[in-house]
């Protein structure tokens, strides 16, 4: 498909302010002809991650498909938490099978505040069969460093289905719940400088980010490898981190993007970028079919005869072959233009995947091809 830009440009005549009232042009960032894309886009702040977290709790309520006699942990849980509650009971002379043994874990959010909401996931830890219909106890969630940021408690949700008969049965869920945040997340604010990770490492990316941030603030940026770009924070900007930051995000920035063929061969699907470029070659392509019938014939033997009808198997062989067809590309021809001379010629998905590899080995392709 050739997609036409139409650019309308209107002219009109306007009385020019006056050179006071005229505000400075604002900087615009170096065009190496790709399209623009946000600064937020390309990177994330050093510091500013999500935290995983972890914890083990107690689902209760089950309809018969929690942990049975085998697992001997979610009993102990469980005489534990009756236990804090001023009830005394023994793990081995209970026998429940409405609790199941889970492992909660969540993501915490960058500065996440006290109160919010976030998402967690249940898992059963011993032999439950489902934790359909069942409630969360109170589950203390802990980070790395073994503090408690948040707790989860409530009904599990089971996405999916679940079906099954005489024996057989299938389940398709995701366990999920919520959780309430306790802490503040240990997220770090930029001082002094806000060092900006490049989410696809690349020495050009880095350095065209660098540039674009030097044309807003002068001096202010330095690419100091292919993942990481320190930039400076302005004195004006000294006591609003988070103003300057969100003036970084929303720099248009022109990234530099590798060109690659993506091809996934169980479904002739191919992706090509734009920009790949196609070496002079000359593709002569052709089909060669081999077409191999075998049919039955059956053999009668003669009228009283002592012969017996036999199945005698007839084979034909027959071959056609096409005539080459040919593309010739010229210098700093795309792979669109290649792709659109392959269709023109009648070559399938499968025959432009062939001819794309091939063109690869002979080093006529500049791309990287990534097969699925």
């Amino acid at each position: 498909m050739r997609l036409f830009v139409l650019l309308l440009v209107s002219t009109f005549l306007a009385v020019p302010p006056s050179p006071a009232a005229t505000p400075p042009p604002a900087p615009v960032a170096p065009r190496f002809g790709g399209p623009l894309s946000r600064l937020k886009d390309l990177v994330s702040i050093e510091g500013v991650r999500d935290n995983q977290l972890i914890g083990y709790g107690l689902v209760v309520g089950l309809a018969g498909t929690g942990d049975r006699r085998q697992t001997l942990f979610s009993a102990q849980s469980l005489t534990n938490l009756l236990e804090r509650m001023g009830l005394i009971v023994s793990p081995t002379a209970i026998q429940v099978t409405n609790t199941a043994a889970v492992l909660v874990t969540a993501d915490l959010p960058p500065f996440a505040q006290p109160g919010i909401h976030i998402d967690a996931t249940a898992a059963a830890v011993g032999d439950a069969r489902s934790l359909q219909g069942g409630i969360l106890v109170l589950t203390s969630l802990r980070g790395g460093d073994s503090q408690v940021y948040a707790v989860a408690q409530g009904p599990v949700v089971t996405g999916g289905f679940s079906s099954g008969r005489g024996g057989a049965s299938q389940s398709v869920n995701h366990p999920t719940g919520g959780a309430i945040v306790e802490r503040v997340a240990p997220s770090v604010t930029p001082h002094g400088t806000v060092r900006l990770q490049l989410l696809r490492s690349d020495f050009t990316t880095a350095t065209r980010i660098a540039d674009a941030v030097n044309q807003r603030y002068p001096g202010a940026a330095r690419a100091e490898s292919a993942g990481l770009v320190a930039v400076k924070i302005p004195p004006v900007f000294s006591s609003l981190a988070t103003e300057f930051v969100s003036e970084l995000e929303n720099l248009d920035v022109d990234a530099d993007r590798p060109a690659r063929v993506v091809i996934n061969e169980r479904t002739g699907t191919i992706v090509l970028g734009k920009d790949v470029r196609v070496q002079p070659v000359a593709i002569l392509h052709g089909n060669l079919s081999v077409e191999i019938r075998t049919t039955t014939e059956v053999s009668q033997p003669g009228p009283l005869s002592s012969g017996t009808t036999q199945a005698v198997p007839q084979t034909s062989v027959s071959t056609r072959e096409e005539k080459a067809r040919s593309v010739v590309l010229p210098q700093g021809a795309t792979i669109e233009e290649l792709v659109r001379a392959l269709a023109a010629i009648g070559s399938t998905p499968r025959d432009v995947i062939a001819i794309l590899q091939n063109l690869r080995s002979a080093g006529a392709l500049d791309a990287e091809i990534e097969v699925l």
